[in-house]
């Protein structure tokens, strides 16, 4: 029998976070705890297909679920929002470069274009 690979964290999180019905549920738990039931309160759909979201959250360890007596919180994760962030974070500094450059540029672009006009 085939076995999948698993899948590694940073794909994971990149993965859970595609979906905006995700997103918006940890921008909820982001506030505090809430239970599937809360979760699931602002979008149209079913409990069983806010399971399966909060199942890709859970499975990505962006969210642990919790158990006090009948209530099963959810709870928001930062490590691997944190992982994501550190990844997306070694680019911003190209990035940044190259917006600086670009903006060296147009300033050139302008001060010969001025200089032109007064010629």
């Amino acid at each position: 029998m085939h076995q999948q690979a698993a899948i590694d964290p940073l794909s994971a999180t990149f993965a859970a976070l595609a979906d905006p019905t995700r997103r918006a549920m940890l921008a909820r738990l982001a506030l505090g705890e809430a239970s599937v039931n809360e979760l699931a309160a602002p979008f149209a759909m079913s409990l069983p297909a806010a399971s399966k979201h909060i199942k890709v959250l859970h499975t990505a360890g962006l969210i642990t679920k919790g158990r006090d007596a009948q209530w099963r919180p959810c709870r928001i994760e930062g490590e691997h929002l944190k992982e994501a962030m550190d990844w997306i974070g070694q680019y911003k500094q190209i990035w940044e470069d190259r917006l600086d450059r670009l903006d060296a540029y147009l300033l050139t672009l302008q001060a010969a274009s001025t200089q032109g006009e007064k010629t």
